[in-house]
């Protein structure tokens, strides 16, 4: 009878040592308990979860207090699906409006009422004791600076493009409190997943073009990239298609 208890020996994989292994665990850990802990504080206090606030709190960092739909996704950290339901139940509050914008791209942007400006400055307070409370009055001074150093390389290592906005957003926000270290984080966002999804439609439409040997280079770009777009959650303005190109 096979032991199928133990795993199969294999030396391509890199397993690993205790130490690594207690780390990770801890890390899984703290991923899982800490937007918890955080969720029960704002809403029994506000009435908002995490994710409601941290839309809120990307919609009112920005000039203007508009945000668009595809890159508040990634400020909030959700999909896209979940985003548009949480704008949902933030717009039957009245604390969010989205209106659709037609520039160079055309595209879907929420934005911050007064109403919810009020309701994110009543619920910060709080917020901010609480995560005092969880992780700043939890560890060292010296702690808060290893804590970001070992949170950015781990960034840099899941998304580059984003530790890459996160240093700039940083450095401008110290230099500002008003935030323009947000907007500058909110175009860089926006401009690397337009140029991602881009990019990536003209080199399929350039080896589609290779392959079958019809339709222009230049015409099977535009429409290969006008779908990526739509994927995005982008539409090129219809008085200048292509024009996101530019981003």
């Amino acid at each position: 009878m096979t032991n199928t208890t133990t795993p199969p020996q294999d030396d391509d994989v890199p397993w690993l040592a205790d130490d690594e292994r207690g780390a990770w665990m801890t890390l899984i850990s703290l991923l899982m308990s800490l937007p918890t802990a955080i969720d029960i504080q704002l809403k029994r206090d506000s009435g908002l979860n995490f994710f409601e606030y941290s839309i809120l709190s990307a919609l009112s960092r920005p000039p203007g207090r508009a945000v668009r739909m595809n890159t508040l996704a990634l400020y909030a950290g959700g999909s896209a699906s979940r985003l548009s339901h949480a704008v949902t139940r933030l717009e039957k509050q009245g604390w969010v409006r989205r209106e659709v914008q037609n520039s160079e791209i055309r595209c879907t942007e929420a934005m911050i009422t007064e109403k919810g400006v009020a309701a994110l400055e009543a619920a910060a307070p709080g917020h901010v004791r609480e995560a005092r409370r969880l992780v700043f009055d939890a560890i060292t001074p010296d702690q808060v600076a290893q804590l970001r150093q070992i949170c950015r390389q781990v960034i840099g290592a899941t998304s580059p493009e984003l530790a890459v906005a996160l240093d700039q957003a940083i450095v401008e926000a110290a230099q500002d409190s008003a935030g323009p270290g947000a907007a500058a984080l909110d175009q860089a966002l926006l401009g690397r997943a337009v140029e991602t999804a881009c990019t990536a439609a003209i080199d399929r439409a350039e080896r589609e073009q290779a392959a079958l040997g019809r339709a222009g280079p230049e015409r099977a770009a535009e429409s290969s990239c006008t779908a990526a777009f739509d994927g995005a959650g982008l539409e090129p303005a219809a008085e200048s298609p292509g024009a996101g190109l530019r981003g």
